[in-house]
């Protein structure tokens, strides 16, 4: 049911998500999604498996920052997908970005197929972390890379506190009249404030087979990009 509710929620805002995800912001958006493209290490890029692609935003910044890569995006919104085709076509990236209706918890490509997953904004909105980390190392080459992009609230006391105002009593008055939903950005703060804290995700990352963890904090910490190997020994954590 839970499941079912994202979904209907994501098709409800996907005529108007990139705008949406632009204004509130701040464009703060781009420069997110360009330094996740930048962290795809460039001497293992070919097949770049986009988890969450939604419009296909990620999956396009990826091919623009090296031209030998291949994406593959899986999002489990058909009006996300659609509009992200549209975008595709419309760059003349048929041939490097394919696009698929999928799970995360069950995606539909074959094991160590690919050389990096990334994932931006989307393992918050489900529940089964665990499975899904386990899938996305099953899909993974050994060596390759684990990148997932994530909101959180800036480590600084007094900045986290004035972002918490405004994530909270600001943004989603103001994200549900432009998305005209009656809850989508209230979905949004409620799953940012569910998720486990930076140190403790980096954890359960470990615990699904993945090293040389690393975090990266994006806008003093208001988004964060999670690393992690397939095949290096677990228990090595870093920040910066």
């Amino acid at each position: 049911m839970e499941d079912f509710r994202v979904k209907r929620m994501f098709e409800s805002i996907a005529f108007s998500y990139d705008f949406q995800n632009s204004f509130l912001s701040l464009g703060m958006d781009v420069f997110w999604r360009r330094a996740l493209a930048r962290s795809v290490t460039a001497k293992r890029t070919g097949l770049v498996l986009d988890l969450a692609t939604g419009t296909a935003e990620v999956a396009m910044e990826i091919c623009k920052r090296d031209p030998r890569a291949r994406v593959i995006g899986v999002d489990f919104s058909p009006g996300m997908l659609s509009i992200g085709q549209r975008k595709i076509r419309s760059k003349g990236l048929e041939d490097r970005v394919q696009l698929l209706m999928g799970d995360a918890r069950r995606l539909p490509v074959r094991s160590c197929c690919a050389d990096c997953v990334t994932m931006a904004f989307g393992i918050r909105n489900i529940k089964e972390r665990g499975t899904v980390l386990r899938e996305l190392r099953r899909v993974l080459k050994r060596g390759g890379q684990l990148l997932i992009m994530e909101f959180d609230y800036p480590d600084d006391p007094v900045l986290g506190n004035l972002y918490r105002i405004y994530f909270h009593h600001i943004l989603p008055p103001v994200g549900n009249l432009i998305s005209r939903t009656s809850g989508a950005y209230s979905y949004l703060a409620n799953s940012v404030q569910e998720f486990p804290k930076a140190t403790e995700f980096l954890s359960e990352m470990g615990a699904a087979g993945f090293g040389r963890l690393n975090i990266r904090k994006l806008s003093l910490g208001i988004a964060k990009i999670y690393s992690g190997i397939k095949g290096h020994p677990q228990g090595n954590m870093e920040g910066s």
